[in-house]
């Protein structure tokens, strides 16, 4: 199964959320028998991730979005769990800060963005400014109707100039699914700290969040930056078809391991000298 295929957001075309079942976990009857092809994405992602570093010549840009509850977080430590640190930073992008408002909404997005060979997450992103900015009315109108061309863009520059590919996840959680995590947050007291006074009163805001998606969805999924509406109501798979999302992408970028920048049969005439050196030294100690 591709899953890029079956849920990428077409470019130019128009789609309503209440069509994708947020419960769906294709062939797969649990998460033991999913494991297997989990592992061997994760697996995929470890030694492509090599690869991007080593040939410097792509980034990836990972944008997470949802709405309470549907696992940013959790699809972030599964992703992570794979990827080496050195080459990959996580970005959360919470209400602007003073200085931040100060500027226009991309300013502090653009210092975040991967540098060649390198992978950026950014949970939450530059689409807050047309999801909660809309749907609570934080700017006007004919302020953040007209963002989605600065969006499209930005992630246009992005692309043309350090050859940055952008995977935009968009992880679909039920309203039934939802409460249920809220439920455990307030159950668990491990999970306490996840409960914010915001969770119930966004509730209530739910078809106007839905509404700003699919407007989303329908004017900035592009061919170099699509955006996949991932099932999540089932955490492994989500987890799954984001892996594979994300391990196929890679791998579509042809990379190769690049040639060496010394002269390799040097390299090896001063480690044989060195060697023999080393051996000599041990010899007169003996």
């Amino acid at each position: 199964m591709d899953y890029r295929k079956e849920f990428m957001v077409q470019p130019g075309s128009r789609i309503r959320l209440q069509h994708f079942d947020p419960g769906y976990k294709g062939k797969h009857l649990s998460h033991e028998k999913a494991l297997p092809e989990m592992q061997q994405y994760l697996d995929q992602l470890c030694q492509l991730q090599h690869l991007l570093y080593a040939e410097k010549k792509h980034a990836l840009l990972i944008v997470l979005q949802a709405l309470d509850a549907a696992g940013k977080d959790g699809t972030v430590n599964h992703v992570m769990s794979a990827l080496n640190p050195q080459g990959t930073r996580v970005t959360g992008f919470k209400q602007p800060t003073a200085e931040e408002s100060e500027h226009d909404f991309l300013w502090r997005i653009h210092p975040h963005a991967p540098g060649k060979g390198a992978i950026a997450i950014f949970n939450r992103s530059h689409y807050e400014d047309v999801l909660v900015a809309r749907v609570h009315k934080l700017v006007p109108k004919e302020v953040w109707s007209q963002r989605y061309e600065l969006i499209n863009d930005f992630e246009t520059l992005l692309w043309r100039e350090n050859h940055t590919h952008i995977v935009k996840l968009f992880l679909h959680l039920s309203r039934e699914e939802q409460l249920e995590r809220f439920k455990q947050r307030l159950d668990d007291p491990a999970r306490n700290w996840k409960i914010s006074t915001s969770d119930y009163k966004e509730r209530e805001y739910w078809d106007a969040y839905t509404e700003a998606y699919e407007e989303v969805f329908a004017r900035t999924s592009k061919e170099h930056a699509p955006w996949y509406i991932i099932p999540s109501d089932h955490k492994w798979f989500r987890n799954l078809a984001v892996s594979q999302i994300v391990a196929a992408t890679l791998q579509d970028m042809g990379m190769q391991m690049p040639k060496p920048q010394v002269d390799l049969d040097e390299i090896r005439r001063q480690y044989h000298a060195a060697s023999k050196e080393r051996g000599r030294h041990q010899g007169k100690k003996r």
